[in-house]
């Protein structure tokens, strides 16, 4: 008896379409997003805030997030289809809907702003929603197809998770916070570049201006190691200015070489697997920048 293939019109299967929502959200990025919230709320608090305003934080931030990624994908999907790198995006494949992908999107982020606004304060939830507007409004409709500054400038969306983290304890800015601001947003376009130049002709064929598609690898390369020096440097004034010791410290100190690093590696050899090496450190060199403000805090005021 012969077997019918399934219609490629046919509605995905119920789990199918969960796990495609999931994927709109895009589950790694939020990931690092929360490495910096927590960490940002300790050091605001000098010690560990309640369980449930980190609860009611990490659980806002990550609606918050979840939604500026998925309306990324909903105005990305153009060049998604034509980028190998996101050839398997639940809008390219079809398994959701545009419509559905805005609706999700959208209805994530009111429930986030609202959450914030409720479980936390009215600061931590226009933080959020100010990322959301410039990640999406600025970096994906506007920076992103038309200069090479793309990811410079639009860094900075990444990097207001560590406000909100801090609005969430104190209900208001300070100059720690701003400086734990600085740290990520110059930190985005080493991390991203070395991405961009393991897919730079797929950014080339979608016609998106990133910096590897528009200059050489060794230009690049400088770039990276420019910033990697820059957030070294802002990583050692976060030590007197947010009152931190020597564990956080040593590991900035470390932590900074490693990167600057990386960077000249990338530059004496430009090949996608040094790139790929900068950006695999890039992600544990936030991971444990971040941890180290942890443990140095809680050391010092357990």
């Amino acid at each position: 008896m012969s077997s019918i293939a399934p219609s490629a019109e046919a509605p995905a299967a119920p789990l199918a379409r969960l796990q495609a929502y999931v994927a709109l959200t895009k589950p790694r990025i939020i990931e690092l997003l929360l490495v910096t919230t927590l960490p940002a709320m300790i050091l605001a608090r000098e010690g560990l805030p309640s369980l449930v305003l980190i609860v009611a934080t990490l659980a806002g931030g990550t609606l918050a997030a979840g939604g500026a990624n998925a309306l990324n994908m909903y105005f990305d999907r153009d060049i998604d289809k034509v980028m190998g790198r996101t050839k398997g995006r639940p809008l390219v494949t079809g398994v959701l809907t545009p419509t559905q992908a805005l609706v999700f999107a959208l209805g994530i982020e009111a429930v986030a702003f609202f959450e914030l606004w409720f479980a936390v304060n009215l600061l931590s939830a226009l933080l959020a929603l100010s990322a959301t507007v410039f990640y999406v409004g600025v970096y994906t409709l506007i920076l992103k197809r038309n200069t090479a500054q793309n990811i410079v400038i639009g860094g900075a969306a990444g990097a207001v998770p560590v406000l909100v983290g801090w609005a969430a304890v104190t209900d208001r800015l300070a100059w720690p916070a701003v400086l734990l601001f600085a740290v990520v947003f110059f930190w985005t376009p080493p991390h991203f570049w070395a991405l961009a130049v393991r897919y730079r002709r797929d950014y080339e064929a979608a016609n998106v201006p990133m910096l590897p598609v528009v200059t050489t690898a060794r230009k690049v390369a400088n770039q990276v190691i420019a910033y990697s020096v820059v957030v070294w440097a802002v990583t050692m004034v976060l030590i007197p200015i947010a009152h931190l010791g020597w564990i956080y410290g040593s590991l900035a100190c470390l932590l900074g070489a490693g990167l600057v690093f990386h960077g000249v590696v990338l530059r004496r050899n430009p090949t996608s697997r040094n790139a790929m090496r900068l950006f695999g450190y890039s992600i544990s060199y936030l991971t444990l920048l971040f941890a180290g403000i942890v443990v140095d805090v809680l050391v010092r005021h357990p």
